[in-house]
């Protein structure tokens, strides 16, 4: 199958397309293609002439998104609603991935079809390209939702944690957030299997739950790192953007992809790490 890959230079990006490359006929753009223009990603397609369309480019900067909500708007909304409209003139299937902050938080677990209420502006520009993706492309669009993405291509709150405890004798992290933290190398298989799936939502992010202190303190006791967690609250970090209380995402939809849970993805992310950090003569 050609596919084409969005903000394939991304964390999640880089393992989709070493993932897909091995089975695929892969084309991976990023800035170079602005998905904000009809024009540039319509001759994108008309270049190559994608069978599907696997939509990662988005503004993620949450409290970014908060001080620049029509820029973020114009990418995560505006851009999403421009790929599907190239999508839908082509046949091509598209995957458009969106993330837990479409919702409220404060409850769960949430299913593909619970009510949606983003409380921040990035959550509000992704529920927007949501629905207008949806609207430009009815029949061909599987919209993936996923959270608290780690990987080996980008900075994430993992990786940041083991710099953070080799540092320090404690760090402070937030305890009164809870969702499913998700490894990129896990999601980008998700993502594929979609497009042997009917149009719609589906809940793709990794397995149980935990709050981010609990997250921080599974990493250093995998890590072997003697570095104390001081729960805090979300007030006390004091973030421009509002963040989910529990978004805990739970998968319904007949025949979707599982994703394995948490803790063991994450033990398999940090040997992987490791060995690649010791290879290379750094400290693991």
């Amino acid at each position: 199958m050609r596919i084409l890959v969005t903000g394939a230079r991304g964390m999640l990006g880089r393992d989709l397309v070493s993932h897909l490359e091995a089975r695929h006929d892969v084309t991976a753009v990023d800035l170079e293609v602005d998905v904000r223009d009809p024009a540039a990603v319509g001759a994108c397609l008309d270049a190559h002439r994608p069978e599907a369309v696997m939509h990662l480019a988005a503004w993620t900067d949450v409290d970014g998104a908060e001080a620049d909500e029509p820029g973020a708007y114009a990418v995560n909304a505006r851009g999403a609603e421009v790929v599907a409209q190239a999508c839908a003139r082509h046949g091509a299937a598209m995957v458009l991935v969106s993330t837990d902050y479409v919702f409220a938080g404060d409850g769960g677990p949430l299913t593909e079809d619970a009510p949606t209420g983003p409380a921040g502006a990035y959550g509000r520009t992704k529920l927007a390209g949501e629905r207008l993706a949806r609207r430009a492309h009815p029949g061909g669009l599987r919209i993936a939702r996923t959270a608290w993405l780690y990987g080996a291509g980008g900075r994430n709150f993992v990786d940041t944690m083991r710099r953070l405890g080799a540092e320090r004798d404690e760090v402070a992290v937030v305890d009164d957030q809870t969702g499913c933290p998700t490894w990129t190398r896990d999601l980008a298989p998700a993502l594929e299997a979609l497009l042997a799936l009917p149009a719609g939502v589906y809940h793709t992010a990794g397995g149980g739950e935990v709050t981010w202190a609990g997250l921080a303190a599974e990493v250093f006791a995998l890590c072997g790192i003697d570095c104390r967690v001081r729960p805090i609250s979300t007030a006390e970090l004091g973030r421009p953007a509002p963040r989910p209380a529990r978004s805990v995402l739970a998968s319904t939809r007949p025949g979707a992809p599982r994703l394995r849970h948490w803790r063991e993805a994450l033990r398999d992310y940090l040997a992987e790490v490791g060995a690649t950090r010791a290879a290379e003569g750094a400290p693991a």
